[in-house]
């Protein structure tokens, strides 16, 4: 039987827990990603988004040097979502970090997710293969169907619901052409070649509908 989109798997992320070598059940760490990723005022960046994260990692896993990290790196990514904070992605590594640690995951590896975590800012383009890989996956979104697309825009606007309109579509319209700007948006030649022709389509098609 499938799981509902809006949950997590638990039974993934156990078996992850183990191979981390964390000495902890794991159950409790569950329960606070489950929570975070429930609080009411996210409309995209749900269990949703990380089960679709985690189906995109499955779908690469020949392209990984760490999968183990890559794949805690995604089930934290945004564990801590303020769509008015300015250091959501530094919160979510240092949660990693410190809950991966206290559980007795050896801190090269706490601190390797923690890191990973931290690409997925998208302020700068990543060099090293897996931030390339975790940063591709967490931007596939911009890739997918116009409807898709869409959807995903709209649930984001909801997320900043509280923005006026002109705010919002001027610091909008300021992230998307930061990434058209890029010579790439998608950094491994498997998500380029899938997804970059289609990604700059939808961005040009929601800038164009932003400034009109």
């Amino acid at each position: 039987m499938s799981r509902p989109r809006g949950t997590l798997d638990q039974e993934r992320w156990l078996d992850l827990w183990s191979r981390l070598g964390a000495r902890s059940s794991g159950t409790s760490t569950f329960a606070l990603l489950t929570a975070a990723y429930a609080e009411p005022g996210r409309a995209y960046h749900t269990a949703e988004h990380i089960r679709d994260c985690l189906a995109e990692l499955d779908g690469s896993r020949d392209l990984v040097r760490s999968p183990d990290e890559v794949e805690a790196a995604l089930w934290f990514h945004d564990s801590v979502y303020l769509p008015a904070g300015s250091d959501n992605e530094e919160q979510s590594a240092e949660l990693a970090r410190v809950t991966l640690t206290d559980s007795g995951v050896p801190e090269t590896v706490a601190g390797n997710i923690a890191r990973l975590i931290l690409a997925t800012r998208h302020t700068v383009v990543p060099t090293a293969p897996d931030e390339q890989l975790i940063c591709d996956i967490d931007l596939s979104i911009l890739g997918r169907d116009a409807t898709s697309f869409d959807d995903f825009e709209r649930r984001i606007r909801r997320e900043y619901a509280w923005v006026p309109e002109p705010v919002y579509v001027r610091e909008r319209s300021a992230v998307l052409a930061g990434f058209l700007r890029r010579r790439w948006i998608y950094q491994t030649d498997r998500f380029r070649l899938k997804l970059e022709i289609p990604a700059r389509a939808n961005l040009k098609r929601l800038l164009a509908e932003l400034s009109g």
